[in-house]
């Protein structure tokens, strides 16, 4: 049963900004510079979700599960870095129906919050140039904590930053690891239909609500009020 909540926290990639394009440009180029074969958009999809250096681990090994020589990820790492310094927002959309979202839970009241496993050095700026930054209150990186999603506790930080109990905070995300990390933070957990989630059906996870669009919150919410 979906309560009301006083919060919303907010993940990037897969719930606000479609960032494959991105990150899929810079696994292929990085793999050219490698000289080894480029895995395209639909490969680094299924493999989105759990930060940067575990996407540089699966281009390498082409496997959602693997594990590369240390050597060459040792090489190849700083490469994709200076690859998406440079192209953290050149491709990357903002999904339809987002700052419909933000605008209904912003004028509605709600604190909102950022929590992603995006390093900061890119989570800041692509937030900025996509016209997203001012909507938050808070923005918990991939490295702001010494644990990230699936852990509790950028979650917890937020909600502890803001002066809000986890029993009055939703997370709003994509991915299996946005409904463990709600769960076990005790969160309510609203996934989007469209996401990252490594191929797999959302639904399987069994979040509080599962939505299409962020401009379904409206209706959502105030079934609820």
């Amino acid at each position: 049963m979906l309560n009301n909540p006083k919060m919303f926290l907010i993940d990037v990639d897969g719930t606000l900004v479609d960032s494959v394009p991105d990150l899929a440009y810079c696994v292929d180029e990085m793999m050219k510079k490698l000289d080894m074969p480029v895995r395209g958009e639909d490969a680094v999809h299924h493999w989105v979700g759990n930060g940067v250096p575990r996407l540089v681990e699966r281009a390498l090994t082409n496997d959602l599960d693997g594990m590369p020589d240390k050597d060459l990820f040792d090489r190849a790492y700083p490469i994709f870095l200076d690859l998406y310094a440079k192209n953290t927002s050149q491709r990357s959309r903002v999904y339809d129906g987002v700052f419909e979202g933000l605008d209904y839970l912003k004028s509605a009241g709600y604190r909102l919050g950022c929590v992603t496993n995006k390093a900061e050095q890119f989570t800041i700026p692509l937030l900025k140039d996509l016209g997203l930054s001012d909507y938050f209150e808070c923005v918990i990186a991939g490295d702001t904590l010494p644990k990230k999603k699936p852990d509790p506790l950028p979650l917890l930080h937020a909600a502890e930053i803001m002066g809000v109990t986890p029993a009055e905070s939703t997370m709003l995300g994509d991915s299996q690891s946005d409904v463990k990390a709600a769960r076990a933070a005790g969160f309510q957990i609203i996934c989007m239909s469209y996401g990252y989630n490594h191929g797999e059906d959302i639904r399987d996870y069994n979040p509080d609500a599962v939505i299409d669009s962020m401009s379904e919150l409206k209706t959502l919410l105030e079934q609820v009020a």
